[in-house]
């Protein structure tokens, strides 16, 4: 008969840094079956910091669910918590034992986050030798620095120039990704000039965006203060969280391959593929909602409706055919009826 562990068992018993979705063995054969591992959704971190009851909102949600003032209020602000902890689970348990003291909770997150990134750069050691691991761990710092640079707030098309010396162009960095994603250190958008079905047709290996494993180790890598993203005042680099955030969120909830869209000066962060039809989804950093490439996408493409996921509540415009989500629901999309 199979032992099955709980989230929490596990993480003490085997990992100390990963969300696992499922572990069973089986103790006559000793067979253990592996499913993806994570770090925590957003909807998983609020049951880990026990506000089981954000929790439920967010289960029970539907398209025409209205959001209470001081509900939407509330979950914005958890969201931005999370902006800070991410999804590890020794973070987030470390944020929860420490929260009735929120400075002190939150200094002791960004000093367990700055452990875990040298624990991983001394992993890219032990398991790439010493000329690759310094190539990985260049091209892995790199993809913040390279945000720095964005004027726009809208995470870029990743650029190989001048990341590691000497070595230019995809070809030569191609292992090097692919390593960081294998290792589930990075995930890759792939950016589309067509539209159609099936999306996988369109991309090109070499055209795409990186985002982190982890929006609270981006923030740390990044040197991000907590109070900053509290406030929520770090400039352009608040259009690059966002992004990562829905990124992962999808991902969390089994979108293996991620796509955006780009025409011209046009660009939409994501499509999403849901029997057979194509869905754009614009994220905004904040309140402002007006979206001038969902315009332009959708007088090409007449999708069935359009997505903006921001910082304002839900709200479902069947006159214009827009789906207003907040960010916190990005892993309930689409929500049903």
């Amino acid at each position: 008969m199979g032992k099955t562990y709980t989230i929490k068992e596990f993480g003490q018993k085997y990992f100390s840094n990963y969300h696992y979705i499922n572990f069973e063995e089986d103790e006559k054969v000793g067979k253990i079956d592996f499913l993806p591992m994570y770090p925590m959704s957003f909807r998983e971190f609020l049951l880990g910091i026990e506000e089981n009851r954000s929790y439920d909102y967010l289960e029970n949600c539907k398209l025409d669910t209205n959001v209470p003032e001081i509900v939407h209020t509330r979950l914005w602000e958890l969201l931005k918590i999370y902006f800070i902890t991410g999804g590890l689970p020794e973070v987030v348990r470390l944020y929860n034992e420490n929260k009735h003291d929120l400075y002190k909770a939150l200094q002791l997150v960004r000093d367990k986050q700055n452990i875990l990134i040298l624990g991983y750069e001394a992993d890219m050691a032990k398991h790439s030798g010493k000329q690759n691991s310094m190539h990985i761990n260049r091209l892995w710092r790199n993809i913040p620095q390279q945000l720095a640079k964005e004027q726009n707030g809208s995470a870029p098309k990743f650029k190989f120039k001048d990341v590691i010396p000497g070595i230019k162009g995809y070809e030569r960095l191609a292992g090097i990704i692919d390593w960081l994603g294998t290792a589930g250190l990075i995930n890759k958008t792939y950016i589309i000039n067509t539209a159609r079905i099936p999306l996988n047709a369109y991309k090109e290996e070499n055209f795409f965006k990186l985002y982190f494993f982890d929006i609270g180790i981006l923030g740390a890598i990044s040197k991000l203060s907590p109070k900053s993203i509290l406030d929520y005042d770090y400039g352009t680099y608040k259009g690059y969280f966002a992004e990562n955030f829905a990124a992962r969120e999808f991902v969390c909830s089994g979108i293996d391959t991620l796509f955006c869209w780009r025409e011209g000066t046009s660009e939409v962060e994501f499509l999403r593929e849901i029997d057979g039809k194509i869905f754009p989804i614009e994220i905004k950093s904040g309140w402002v909602t007006r979206a001038k490439s969902l315009d332009v996408f959708s007088r090409k493409y007449s999708p069935g409706y359009r997505v903006i996921m921001g910082a304002r509540g839900l709200n479902i415009d069947l006159k214009r055919n827009v789906h207003r989500y907040p960010l916190y629901l990005a892993s309930r999309f689409p929500l049903s009826g």
